[in-house]
């Protein structure tokens, strides 16, 4: 028989225990606070989460958080977990400098090739511009044909 857990579904009642409750060899009981949000088939994001912020605060953030935004915490805590267990120094905020790196310079190339269209429209529709066309492209110069 399956339940439904706040969005976990795992079987209650059933031997295995949650993700959390497993490495913290510890009985998962109905009203577990990690079992909706770690699953037994997930238990590397239970790890990581543990390894970085530790159990215990885990537990506390989640009880203080209504039941509706606690997947959106989990989400976040997951993904912050991991990037601190890959990038220990700088965590999620080394990904966000790089990506705003990214975007300073992809903005900067944007800017010259909105620049160098600006100056190829003025060079075709100035008269100056189509006559210095005409003798950079190998026609006779001052005529136009």
């Amino acid at each position: 028989m399956k339940e439904s857990g706040g969005g976990g579904g795992r079987k209650y009642g059933a031997l295995s225990p949650c993700a959390a409750c497993k490495l913290l060899r510890r009985r998962c009981t109905q009203d577990c606070v990690f079992a909706p949000y770690f699953p037994a088939d997930e238990p590397q994001k239970f790890a990581s989460v543990h390894k970085v912020f530790g159990a215990s605060n885990v537990n506390k953030m989640l009880q203080e958080l209504p039941e509706h935004q606690r997947s959106d915490a989990v989400s976040s805590m997951v993904y912050e977990a991991n990037a601190r267990v890959r990038d220990p120094v700088y965590g999620c905020v080394g990904a966000i400098s790089s990506l705003q790196q990214q975007i300073d310079t992809l903005q900067t190339q944007l800017a010259l090739a909105q620049a160098e269209v600006v100056h190829m429209r003025m060079r075709q529709f100035s008269p100056e511009g189509a006559a210095s066309a005409v003798t950079t492209t190998g026609g006779v110069s001052g005529k136009l044909i």
